[in-house]
């Protein structure tokens, strides 16, 4: 039987947000898994493949992050990695297209990446590069088009997104996918989540349970992917 090694990072609690998504929707998608094998199509690739899913929590610090998930990756050897965080202003799912070689430290823009507020152009001087030897970005190598088509089939509200902001989820995506381009195969990239909201509302965040299944078909689709590549699969503009 096939076996796919799968970790799914995201962060500790934030400060004023009650229940963090990307803390709580990697544990329960670690816990649960991807669902009952016989629901898949008898013809599904997936069917017979073995999917661990493992989480980590990473600290909400920009310092020790993505050193704390790279000792993990190294001692884990996944085949796919997902990172998630919280983007307090998205309606629902924003799939992250590519990480910049940017790091932006002013208080305003914490701020705006936190809640959407707009960035203080005074505080441009505080942006520097992530890797001053590095590309100006990385694409995401998770496979866009196909995710999107089964969140639609299953009414998860999604968008793609530019960009993962330009403090501690974006570095941490950036570092994850120099990473990702040293490795012999692996597939992986950044996906933010909205706000947990059991109340249906047109603007503000998703319940849990479509976040844990927006993660699902992220995995899913990815292992596929993973499995059975095709440029049919991939989506960045």
């Amino acid at each position: 039987m096939e076996h796919l090694n799968v970790v799914i990072s995201g962060f500790d609690p934030y400060e004023g947000i009650e229940n963090n998504p990307s803390h709580v929707v990697p544990h329960a998608l670690a816990n649960d898994g991807l669902g009952d094998a016989s629901a898949l199509e008898s013809d599904d690739i997936l069917r017979d493949v073995d999917i661990s899913i493992n989480a980590v929590d990473l600290p909400v610090n920009v310092d020790e992050c993505w050193p704390q998930l790279k000792e993990t990756l190294e001692a884990m050897h996944p085949d796919i990695v997902v990172a998630t965080g919280l983007k307090a202003a998205a309606r629902g799912i924003l799939l992250e297209r590519c990480a910049n070689n940017i790091i932006d430290t002013s208080h305003s823009t914490i701020l705006g990446t936190m809640t959407g507020m707009p960035v203080d152009a005074s505080d441009e001087a505080s942006r520097k590069p992530i890797d001053s030897n590095g590309p100006a970005a990385f694409w995401t190598r998770l496979p866009l088009r196909s995710i999107l088509d089964d969140f639609a089939s299953e009414e998860i509200p999604s968008a793609l997104s530019s960009d993962a902001g330009t403090f501690v989820c974006n570095s941490l995506f950036y570092n994850l996918m120099k990473w990702t381009a040293a490795q012999h195969k692996v597939l992986s990239g950044f996906v933010s989540l909205p706000i947990i909201n059991e109340e249906p509302h047109p603007q503000h965040g998703l319940t849990l349970a479509q976040q844990v299944e927006a993660c699902r078909v992220v995995v899913r689709q990815t292992g596929r992917y993973f499995l059975e590549p095709t440029s049919s699969n991939i989506l960045i503009a």
